[in-house]
């Protein structure tokens, strides 16, 4: 057993890990760090980059499909459905030397590819090497929630973790589980030329603002999607190639492949936590406002820290870790600026509150800022005009927003920064926006936000009167 110490050691090298171990060791820490798995984590390798790079694929047979309304016949797309995931991979190829180990050894990492584990609080072995650390961080992420459905053990299927790897076209896709994962998936391969038919125990895309989600959820069902929702899966049966999907009410759903999109589960049962003074809780591992575990040598961060499951979550904790343990400096995670995205065609987005969310916890006082995508001209001159944004405003600064359409992902950006830095809606409405964009959305729903108290308003009708009266 050979005996190391360091001063950081990092547990995974998903985004969150990587980020914590380039950014320790380049500012003069000692760092080890731990992979048993692939470098680069969950998003390079089976969640983030091959799933935008099969949407792409998709969005790129929809646009022969469907290129009329600009001018342009339709034609049918032919889909080489083993060619797209040739273009997944590729993908993954060219990031892969951002995450790779001779990389991070290049800032001086010492690179484990062993899993760890807990064997007292202050040490971790993993493989022949035993571990001691001044702080450790756990950064090992999540996987995919395998439900406890009787039969799945007898049928084969697939998770975000195997679906890339699938090179023959699925005939007919069944997705169990209607959040953003399955619903991303399922718009792709309806695009691609597979059936699909999506299976959700209670409300697709339940976690986001309802008005926004319907209207992803009509633009799916327009394609073609089949979305059941309330429909609680009781059994799985058949056979290879031909997959039933049973429903307590009795329904039958029945298709060629199976994927399971139902969720996620955080990666802790390598770590022996016990032997750390480590508590778990039921999403993952237990963490104050610092992401300090009940082990205050010990950090959790990103999917395993019991939050949000984002990666650029899991980047913003990095950061939090770097200014504490490094530098001893108080620093909090905070989540109200934190903004996520499903990228569906349209897409969708949201950070802080949710018009319900804003109401309940503001009542009167909150006002909504809302401008549709039809009243934006770069919006109409390109055919996206399904969508809207609105801002829920608190005392003149907003606290959340929700934006569902062309580029949704994009332009939730500015509200993650205004709610980061406490902006107030005239700084919104102060930027000036080039025209036309679909970046203006922004900039016109703050001016939503102003033209009542502005054209609205007998007293500013009554001083501009004035004005005009006595002006030279």
């Amino acid at each position: 057993m050979q005996e190391l110490k360091t001063d950081i050691l990092v547990i995974g090298a998903g985004s969150g890990g990587l980020s914590v171990a380039a950014g320790a060791s380049q500012m003069g820490a000692d760092v080890i760090l731990l992979e048993g798995h692939k470098m680069g984590g969950d998003c390079l390798n089976f969640g983030c980059v091959p799933s935008k790079a099969l949407i792409a694929s998709g969005k790129a047979a929809y646009g022969q499909a469907h290129a009329s309304a600009l001018g342009v016949a339709d034609v049918v797309p032919q889909v080489n459905y083993a060619a797209a995931k040739d273009h997944v991979h590729d993908v993954i190829a060219q990031i892969e030397p951002m995450d790779s180990q001779d990389r991070f050894e290049g800032f001086g990492v010492k690179v484990i590819r062993e899993y760890g584990q807990f064997v007292s609080p202050t040490q971790v072995q993993a493989g022949d090497n035993l571990i001691s650390a001044r702080r450790v961080v756990i950064a090992t992420g999540s996987s995919p929630l395998v439900p406890p459905i009787p039969g799945l053990d007898q049928m084969p299927y697939y998770t975000n973790e195997t679906i890339f790897d699938l090179r023959d076209k699925p005939e007919h896709l069944l997705i169990i589980g209607g959040g953003p994962i399955g619903m991303e998936m399922a718009q792709a391969h309806i695009r691609l030329g597979c059936k699909v038919t999506v299976i959700e125990g209670m409300q697709a895309l339940g976690k986001d603002d309802p008005e926004a989600a319907e209207i992803v959820l009509d633009s799916l069902r327009a394609e073609g999607i089949e979305i059941h929702e309330q429909a609680m899966v009781a059994q799985i049966r058949g056979a290879d190639g031909k997959v039933e999907v049973v429903t307590e009410t009795g329904q039958i759903y029945t298709g060629s492949h199976l994927l399971l999109a139902a969720g996620r589960k955080a990666n802790t049962d390598r770590l022996n936590l016990e032997a750390a003074g480590i508590e778990p809780i039921r999403n993952g591992i237990k963490v104050d406002d610092a992401l300090r575990t009940t082990n205050k040598k010990v950090y959790a961060i990103g999917d395993v820290a019991g939050g949000l499951q984002f990666t650029h979550v899991a980047g913003y904790h990095a950061g939090i870790i770097i200014r504490s343990a490094l530098f001893g400096l108080p620093s909090k995670a905070k989540t109200a600026h934190i903004p996520w995205a499903t990228y569906t065609d349209p897409e969708l987005a949201q950070v802080g509150l949710t018009e319900a969310q804003a109401r309940t916890q503001h009542g009167d006082k909150v006002e909504i800022a809302r401008f549709d995508y039809h009243h934006n001209d770069r919006a109409i001159s390109e055919r996206k005009t399904k969508g809207f944004i609105k801002v829920m405003v608190v005392r003149g600064r907003p606290v959340g927003a929700t934006i569902v359409g062309h580029q949704a992902g994009e332009l939730i950006n500015l509200w993650s920064l205004a709610l980061a830095n406490n902006l107030k809606m005239g700084q919104i409405a102060a930027m000036v926006s080039p025209y036309p964009t679909i970046g203006e959305l922004n900039k016109r729903v703050a001016g939503a936000y102003f033209s009542p108290r502005l054209f609205e308003n007998q007293t500013v009708k009554r001083v501009v009167g004035f004005v005009q009266r006595w002006l030279p």
